[in-house]
């Protein structure tokens, strides 16, 4: 019978609790046990998935048992769902509903009714399946998520202890007939390889929160390892592939889960082992420009000595040309007009107006673009000199030129000056200067 599920577990007894209830044993048998074992405001946050017949009963009877025993019953039916992968679908329209009533009622605690034996089920998917240290775990019973804590108190019992405890006091549920339906993943190992387990021991799922338990108690450390490392080597969006090379393997691959797990919220289900080898893979390459595409549309590019994580939608060319007749700010850079410079490096463009033809403008790189070059009798490609200078792939094609009205490159801001360019004891009556813009760190 269930005891104690929330001795160690901190709730403000002042803030509401939102239960996630489908009306089976096992929510049953929490929203039982937290109503009749708590003072706070309990919500009940039940998803119809409207893929079953008996969808509707169950939804009529869990409203009318909330009213009954004075819960807040709060609802939502699924109108369709894809063809494909319906499992990952269900479980993003269901977190998606709990989070709705989190905020509607200011609360912070979803209590979820994962048992053990779902633990061991999660554990064995994720060891086949592939992941990391924190996903070989399995489930948390506390799991802090953006601004809320889910809560799942029931992991140290079986569905077979749940089922005793609703008929103890005479708690009516329902079954989920689709759970016997082996198309799913999870309702094989349930079906096929969990009683094997409990014939080898009743009180396995004991044994298996003590796996889990360990394991996470490893992973906190290793998290801390990991956070230290991460503010050294991913800074400005990119990972320095420089200080990254030189870090232990172990490190390195949890690394990289770390900052797939922010780019995924912390969803585990996406990030495979199999993405974290290819991701090595792709840094360990000799080519200098290279990049690979993960799942939901995410990128990773490698440009030299620096390794990308993009969404594909942002990598796409965006033309641009702008009239340059005051001060220009734009993306990562600024063109500002100066009365005067002692510098001369390639950041500063003196120009004589008689020389070329105004205005000017600021534009991107186009196919065949070339510049004739200061001091040389000759032009050369631009994008020649982008490859010199390991400008990143993705960067050259926003990289600003400056160029005059008949379309001649007259400068390439802080890398190329043209023959146009006036030397620093010659007449000029217009000086450019480009400054680039301090990155911000956004970890």
């Amino acid at each position: 019978m269930l005891q104690n599920l929330l001795n160690d577990i901190k709730i403000d007894k002042n803030i509401p609790l939102v239960i996630g209830c489908s009306a089976g044993p096992d929510s049953m048998a929490l929203l039982h046990y937290i109503k009749n074992n708590t003072n706070n405001k309990i919500i009940c946050a039940h998803i119809n998935h409207n893929v079953r017949k008996e969808s509707i009963e169950e939804e009529e009877y869990l409203k009318k048992y909330c009213q009954n025993n004075n819960i807040i019953f709060e609802s939502i039916k699924i109108k369709n769902y894809n063809k494909s992968n319906f499992e990952n679908q269900a479980r993003i329209k269901r977190y998606n509903f709990y989070e709705k009533i989190l905020n509607k009622y200011n609360s912070k605690y979803l209590f979820l009714a994962h048992h053990g034996d779902d633990l061991i089920e999660t554990i064995l998917m994720k060891i086949v399946r592939g992941s990391n240290i924190e996903g070989y775990a399995g489930i948390k019973k506390i799991s802090h998520i953006k601004n809320y804590y889910i809560i799942r108190p029931l992991l140290e019992y079986t569905k077979e202890d749940l089922i005793k405890y609703n008929r103890y006091h005479n708690i009516k549920y329902y079954i989920d007939k689709t759970n016997k339906d082996t198309k799913y993943t999870r309702n094989r190992y349930r079906l096929n390889i969990l009683p094997k387990l409990k014939e080898e021991d009743k009180n396995v799922h004991k044994k298996f929160l003590t796996y889990s338990n360990t394991l996470q108690e490893y992973n906190n450390y290793i998290n801390y390892e990991v956070n230290n490392y991460l503010k050294e080597v991913y800074i400005n969006n990119y990972l320095n592939l420089d200080l990254f090379n030189n870090l232990h393997y172990f490190i390195k691959k949890n690394i990289l889960y770390k900052i797939l797990s922010n780019i995924y919220n912390n969803s585990s289900n996406i990030i495979k082992e199999k993405n974290i080898i290819d991701i090595i893979k792709l840094i360990n390459s000799k080519k200098p420009n290279i990049y690979i595409n993960l799942p939901q549309n995410i990128i990773v590019k490698k440009e030299y000595n620096k390794l990308y994580f993009t969404n594909n939608n942002t990598n796409q060319k965006n033309d641009y040309k702008i009239l340059l007749n005051k001060n220009i700010t734009k993306d990562k850079f600024e063109i500002k007009f100066i009365n005067n410079s002692e510098e001369d490096g390639n950041d500063i463009c003196r120009i004589n107006s008689n020389k070329i033809k105004l205005p000017l403008y600021i534009r991107n790189r186009k196919e065949g673009d070339y510049i004739e070059i200061l001091g040389l009798n000759g032009k050369k490609k631009i994008k020649e000199i982008f490859i010199e200078k390991k400008i990143p792939i993705t960067v050259r094609n926003k990289y600003p030129l400056i160029v005059d009205s008949n379309n001649r490159i007259i400068w390439i801001p802080n890398i190329k000056k043209s023959k146009f360019n006036s030397k620093k004891d010659e007449f000029c009556d217009i000086i450019l200067k480009y400054c680039e813009k301090e990155e911000k760190n956004e970890q």
